[in-house]
């Protein structure tokens, strides 16, 4: 055999010993395989209590608590946690994070949906201030069409709501300078970006300002009623 500096001659004489490294390698390697194993299912088990999903009134919407752990600095929680979702059947690939600042109180953004085929899952939550958060279900074969659901979310109760394809979303500020983080697992569209007034009078929301009070964008201002939409969701 022919010598090179990266794997050199092994002589007859010295075959035993090359194979009782090889061997020794092997269990060493097997063993922190082993290991690996072990500490990844201890990560499993310990962290698959992390989020805990309360059902609402409108199918397919939950709301998502993290839990938080607390100490004399303050506290800790994970704020998402795909393989904790995934376990509870929650299953969405979400590719993008957006965040929206409203610095005044009383700031309304919505109502607003991606159709398909750019139709949005969506998981809202609060990391500065306080929203009361509302969704429409605008799935025309739903049974709960046209109703709505209304949900206080703030960075002091750490509440999420995730809110499926086939509904209208929006929330009103309730704290100044709030700052507010949403996930999707469908990029944003600008083609495909729609929504239903604020204030239509047949979803009978409670907004907690009237209308005089609210800053409101002009293209918000100016969206349809629900019953002029077309049937963007019929199944």
């Amino acid at each position: 055999m022919q010598a090179s500096p990266l794997c050199p001659a092994v002589g007859a004489a010295d075959l035993p010993a090359a194979i009782s490294l090889v061997s020794l390698v092997t269990l060493h390697f097997g063993l922190a395989m082993d290991d690996m194993t072990d500490r990844m299912s201890a990560a499993h088990t310990i962290r698959r209590n992390v989020m805990k999903l309360e059902t609402v009134s409108l199918p397919g919407v939950y709301l998502v608590v993290p839990e938080r752990l607390h100490d004399g600095r303050g506290y800790f929680y994970e704020h998402y946690n795909r393989l904790a979702l995934e376990e509870k059947g929650i299953l969405f690939d979400f590719v993008q994070d957006n965040v929206s600042f409203s610095q005044r109180v009383a700031t309304v953004r919505g109502l607003h949906f991606q159709s398909p085929p750019s139709a949005q899952t969506k998981l809202v939550s609060v990391l500065r201030g306080a929203i009361q958060d509302v969704i429409v279900d605008i799935r025309e074969s739903s049974p709960t069409y046209g109703q709505h659901l209304s949900v206080d979310l703030s960075a002091e109760n750490g509440a999420q709501l995730l809110v499926p394809r086939g509904m209208a979303h929006g929330f009103c500020t309730t704290l100044p300078e709030t700052l507010v983080l949403y996930k999707t697992d469908v990029y944003y569209d600008p083609s495909r970006d729609l929504g239903v007034r604020w204030n239509d009078p047949a979803l009978g929301i409670k907004w907690p300002f009237d209308q005089a009070q609210v800053t409101l964008s002009e293209r918000d201002k100016a969206l349809p009623f629900l019953k002029e939409l077309p049937r963007y969701f019929p199944a």
